[in-house]
Parts: structure tokens; C-alpha cells; sequence
């Protein structure tokens, strides 16, 4: 799974400073194991810390591993001449890495990883930060937090992650302004977990519209199932979902179990309720009845999963895939209406083409 970690922590104070005071500051942590580097000699493998605050790149974080070569294209479109890279962090052939520290006998080493970033909580509820700064600041941490989640499903992570998926929907639902701008930012990687925030954003936003008036719903349920809509990815062989071209019966075959898994995953963590469980089955059955698993066609399947289908065939069109380039949004939409809307409600759709006037 490709390496996006979250802003925060030690980096976090860098984002009220400019590029070149945040620049400087990094350079005065230098120790012996940091340095310099051209872009041009950046590698797979190695860890970097970028020399700006963190809501000025595409990253999640400032510091991580460059896990794949499409990560330094987008570090070299930012405009950076040189990085630092923590040599004792990468994972190069020639790099030169610090040797282990030695362990006391008979201790385990652990560390305590949160699934849930505090920023994102102090993000949403930051009263003077704008609504286009913190919709970003709100999708870079919901992005941690669902990696965080796809690294480590277990029974306490999925609880954690509802809570804050919770307050997310709570933001949609209160402020218009912010779920507009999440809507209009979101990020176009098609790695699962960004994926799984950018449905969770527009299918919530479809949900307010169509639910408005309406108290027999329970929206921080259907948040979870939103963003938990491809949990059962975690099952399935990433090199079947990365794979640049089409694929083949026995891949597709995998690929298609993943909305069972995910069901599995929340039954045997406790965590399934009736919300999640029509959105993780049925987000990619069609109205025609051309979907899958159980290829339900028409009111056999539940306004959830109806709601979840949209969302998440134009997040796809919208995001660029290991075989294609992404669409603009008024384009997906033109295709979706005049080659793709058997598959959808159309009343539905309507409404979702509706979200993006401005509010």
C-alpha cells in the first residue's frame, strides 16, 4: 500500500510559517544521518522530509517513505529544487542507514499508533480556521485516519474510526460552506483509502440532500458505511487493484469478493449494523441489475447502497487509475448521464448533480 501519512506532530507548526522560514527550520534539525538532495536523484525507498508546511503539497505529512515513482512526479510538479532525505529512515541500495539500536533482553518494543489523528478533531471544530483551509485540513487527517484503519481492522480501530467519521458527518451536515469545498477538493489518487474518504464525502452530502427533512436516519451509521464501503479491499491482492490494464476473469473474480469481505470483517469485529451492511453489499450492484455480488437490479436494492454506487462510480471517473487518466467533474457527470445512467436511480443521480452549485 503506498506510503501518504498524515500531517501533525512535530510538523504541525509549520503550517502558519512560509516556505522558506519552514525551510530553514527543518535544516536546523540536521543531524549526521540528514541531507540535502537534488529531485532528480530521488529513489524509491527513501525517506524524505519536504521543505514547506503540510497543507502545500499533496502529501499527508511532510515526512515519509517514497514508496512509488508516481509520488516524485508530484514532488517535483511542487516546485522543489532539493529535499532532505533521513538516510537512516530509507531503504536504498547505497544509502547509508543507521545500524539498530540495541534492545534490552526479554522487552518487546511497541508503539502506540492512534487511528484517529487529534487534528482531525481540532480541525472541524476550529471555529476561525476558513471553510476552504479547513475542508483541506479535514481531508488530509480523515485520509490518515482511514489508513490507518485499512493497516490494522481490528474491532477497537473500526469503533475509534466511527467516532471520528461521526464528527465529519456532523461537520457536513451543520456547515454548507466546508461540505461544498470537500466536495470540490478532493484528492484524484485512486489509493483505496483515499477513495473511501472521497465516496464518504459525497455520499454523506447526497444523504443531507435527500434526507433533510427526515429523522429516520441514522447518519452517523450510514457515515461509517460510507467510508467503510471497501473494507474488504484489504483482502485482495494490491496488484490487482493497481493493475495498469484489465482484469482478467480470475482477477476479477477477487476483486469482486471484496464487498463479502468487508462484510466479514464488521460481523466478526461486531461492528456490522444494518447501514453498513446494505452500503459494504451493495455499493456496486446497478439499477439495471449488471452489478455485483448478487447482481440485484431496481428496488431489490436499498436506497443506501443506491446512494453509495453514485458516489463511488464518479469518484472513479474522477481520479486517475493505474489505467487511465482521471475525467473532470463535468465530464464524468456527461458520461455518467448519457452512457452510465441505466445503472443508477435517475431521480438520484439528478440530485446528486445538484450538490455542486454553489450553496
Amino acid at each position: 500500500m503506498p506510503e501518504i501519512i498524515s500531517g501533525g506532530g512535530k510538523n504541525a507548526d509549520l503550517a502558519s510559517e512560509s516556505q522558506g522560514d519552514a525551510y530553514r527550520r527543518i535544516v536546523s534539525r540536521f543531524t549526521v544521518m540528514e541531507k540535502k538532495i537534488k529531485i532528480d536523484d530521488l529513489k524509491v525507498g527513501m525517506y524524505i522530509i519536504l521543505p514547506t508546511s503540510w497543507f502545500k503539497h499533496p502529501f499527508a505529512k511532510n515526512e515519509f517513505s517514497i514508496s512509488e515513482k508516481e509520488q516524485i512526479r508530484k514532488i517535483r510538479e511542487c516546485g522543489f529544487e532539493e529535499v532532505i532525505i533521513d538516510t537512516a529512515k530509507s531503504k536504498v541500495p547505497g544509502v547509508e542507514q543507521k545500524p539498530p539500536e540495541p534492545q534490552p533482553e526479554n522487552t518487546v518494543k511497541t508503539q502506540s499508533v492512534t487511528v484517529v489523528p487529534d487534528e482531525l478533531s481540532e480541525a472541524i471544530h476550529d471555529k476561525k480556521l476558513p471553510a476552504q483551509e479547513k475542508a483541506k485540513a479535514v481531508q488530509k487527517h480523515s485520509i490518515l485516519m482511514i489508513r490507518n484503519l485499512l493497516d490494522n481492522p481490528s474491532a477497537e480501530n473500526i469503533r475509534d474510526v466511527k467516532k471520528g467519521v461521526a464528527e465529519v458527518v456532523d461537520l457536513i451536515l451543520t456547515d454548507d460552506d466546508t461540505s461544498y469545498y470537500l466536495m470540490n477538493i478532493t484528492s484524484h489518487d485512486f489509493y483505496t483509502y483515499t477513495h473511501s474518504v472521497n465516496v464518504g464525502f459525497l455520499a454523506v452530502s447526497l444523504a443531507k440532500a435527500l434526507f433533510r427533512k427526515s429523522m429516520a436516519h441514522d447518519m452517523h451509521e450510514l457515515g461509517a458505511g460510507f467510508f467503510l464501503h471497501d473494507l474488504g479491499k484489504v483482502h485482495v491482492d494490491p496488484a490487482i487493484i493497481n493493475k495498469p490494464g484489465v482484469l482478467t476473469d480470475d482477477e476479477m473474480e477477487q476483486m469482486r469478493k471484496h464487498p463479502d469481505m468487508g462484510h466479514k470483517i464488521l460481523l466478526d469485529t461486531n461492528q456490522l449494523t444494518n447501514e453498513c451492511r446494505k452500503i459494504v453489499m451493495q455499493h456496486h450492484e446497478r439499477f439495471n441489475g449488471m452489478g455485483y455480488p448478487k447482481k440485484l437490479k431496481g428496488d431489490e436494492i436499498h436506497l443506501y447502497g443506491k446512494i453509495c454506487s453514485i458516489a463511488d462510480v464518479f469518484d472513479a471517473l474522477t481520479s486517475d487509475r493505474p489505467y487511465r487518466k482521471k475525467m473532470d467533474s463535468f465530464k464524468a457527470m456527461k458520461l455518467m448521464k448519457e452512457e452510465m445512467l441505466e445503472h443508477f436511480q435517475k431521480d438520484l443521480f439528478e440530485q446528486f448533480v445538484l450538490l455542486f452549485s454553489r450553496p
